[in-house]
């Protein structure tokens, strides 16, 4: 990736993080007073407003953006209403969870997605492919919170196998991780299939089997390497996607992570950790992107002599 192209990527990247920030300020501040969660219908107006001078709360919205973008420059994401503790504390405190969880659920999922959506391209129109096919669509169809429900009623209170909630061991780990995961398996494998039946089908791959080069050979040295990068693709959105996407796991498993936080700051209207939150995500994102497309050049050499031209 040459220098004018990763200079004008980083900037897209700074305009869609900017435009984050600035929605997410003016949708918060237009849904309500962060006061009345904090201090009650009860307190005196001399009590509110102590506490909106504390906060700023009492400058114009537009001068609270300012200050609130001058402190963002300076590292500062403000302090949680509720309890006064900087948000990045918070998160910082919850986000080991989050990625313990997050990546336990993406490893899982991409092995197995992988796994059977090569599986079922090698056994097209076969009974495997369509079994896979099926629990594909179930995986990424399925609502979390459904899955997390029945695995919690089968495994935790049905058998008294696995804990239903908390994250003391690694055996609170296995329903959460399972719930997440089964979604990423779903998405990987019809990714994979598709991806790897349109390789399939190319004219190397019918010489290299004209040939005699063995079935094991054909497909993890010819047919998966051509048929990375649209896998590549949906894994990086997804890896992107962590803090997002395991919200609801955690909020139904009660585990201690970002998601949940998030969850319980909306609720308090908790504004700087809903900020805060929501700028993490962002700028994961971005830099999942930026990940991404450094892969593609890695993958495909067509994509290298093209930008070294550009």
């Amino acid at each position: 990736m040459n220098g004018r192209l990763l200079t004008r990527k980083l900037l897209r990247g700074l305009l869609t993080v900017w435009i984050v920030v600035t929605f997410t300020f003016v949708a918060l501040n237009l849904s309500g007073d962060p006061l009345e969660a904090l201090v009650g219908d009860q307190a005196s107006p001399e009590v509110v407003q102590q506490y909106r001078e504390k906060f700023g709360l009492d400058k114009p919205l537009w001068q609270q953006y300012l200050s609130y973008l001058g402190n963002l420059a300076h590292g500062d994401f403000g302090l949680s209403l509720s309890d006064q503790t900087p948000a990045t504390q918070l998160i910082a405190a919850a986000l080991p969870y989050t990625l313990r969880l997050g990546l336990t659920a993406f490893g899982f999922g991409l092995a197995l997605g992988l796994a059977l959506g090569i599986v079922a391209a090698l056994n097209r129109n076969r009974p495997v492919d369509r079994f896979v096919m099926s629990f594909a669509v179930l995986g990424f169809s399925l609502p979390n919170f459904f899955l997390g429900i029945l695995l919690i009623l089968l495994f935790s209170l049905h058998l008294r196998l696995l804990p239903s909630a908390g994250a003391d061991t690694l055996w609170h780990l296995i329903l959460p991780a399972l719930t997440l995961g089964t979604h990423f398996a779903g998405v990987f494998a019809r990714f994979t299939r598709s991806a790897m039946l349109e390789v399939l089908n190319r004219q190397y791959m019918v010489a290299a089997r004209a040939k005699g080069v063995p079935r094991l050979r054909r497909v993890v040295w010819h047919a998966l390497p051509n048929a990375a990068i649209p896998i590549v693709t949906i894994a990086g959105l997804k890896l992107g996607d962590l803090v997002a996407g395991s919200i609801i796991v955690e909020t139904v498993f009660g585990w201690p992570g970002v998601g949940r936080l998030l969850v319980g700051s909306v609720t308090s209207r908790d504004f700087a950790v809903v900020q805060a939150i929501l700028i993490l995500t962002a700028v994961t994102m971005v830099l999942t992107n930026l990940a991404v497309d450094f892969i593609y050049t890695l993958l495909d050499p067509r994509m290298r002599a093209a930008r070294k031209e550009g």
